[in-house]
Formats: structure tokens, C-alpha cells, sequence
């Protein structure tokens, strides 16, 4: 995984506390985060507001392994504030990993097992 771009998606992310700034859902988060981070406040010294309408996501879960999902981001012509976003396997490990995630998941589910489903470290 490529640390610093992930890292600066996150900031990219927290850009969204500049459109909505009495959010303290969003607020909160970055507040805490500049406290706590001496790199998360440089990244944020530096951000520049940009949309990111494209892209790939690098997850990981402790079922599948590595997990590498392409977006899109779709705007809604309603509103201003809300766009929909559709992930999609960027390759055939991808799609396979995805694949076994939501068998262990479903298996999880039927199971009645409590635990988080996901399992993301």
C-alpha cells in the first residue's frame, strides 16, 4: 500500500469539514485528529480542497487480505451535498478477494455471530 497516498486521502476525506462547517460529526474528528497527529497536521497545513470524483482505494481485512477497490463518484442533480459513490474490484484478485468477503460475511450473518463482519485492520 502506498502510505502517503493513503494518508492524504484521509485528509481529502476531513475536506469535507470545509462545506460543512456546524457538522460536528466532521468537525470533531479533525479537531482530534490536529491535536493528536503531528503528521495528520502538517498534511492538513498543506491540503488543498479538491473533489475527487475517481480513484482507488488499498483496504484491508483479515479474511481476505489485501483489498484494492476503483470509485467513481456520481453527482446528484437534487442536492449539492450528496453524490453517490460506487466502488468497484479493480482486478481479478480484487473481484475473487471481494467475492470470498461477502461468502464470510453472509456465512457470519447466518451463523448469527456478532462480531464485526468486516474485520478491517
Amino acid at each position: 500500500m502506498d502510505w502517503d497516498k493513503a494518508a492524504n486521502d484521509i485528509v481529502v476525506l476531513c475536506g469535507d469539514v470545509g462545506a460543512n462547517r456546524l457538522d460536528r460529526r466532521l468537525s470533531n474528528p479533525v479537531g482530534e485528529l490536529t491535536s493528536r497527529s503531528h503528521e495528520f497536521t502538517q498534511r492538513w497545513a498543506v491540503y488543498h480542497v479538491k473533489y475527487h470524483r475517481t480513484g482507488c482505494k488499498a483496504l484491508r481485512y483479515r479474511a481476505v487480505g489485501g483489498l484494492d477497490l476503483g470509485f467513481e463518484t456520481l453527482a446528484l442533480p437534487a442536492t449539492s451535498s450528496l453524490s453517490f459513490l460506487a466502488y468497484y474490484p479493480v482486478d481479478d484478485v480484487a473481484r475473487e478477494r471481494l467475492r470470498l468477503l461477502e461468502n464470510w460475511a453472509a456465512t457470519k450473518q447466518r451463523d448469527g455471530r456478532s462480531e464485526d463482519l468486516l474485520g478491517q485492520t
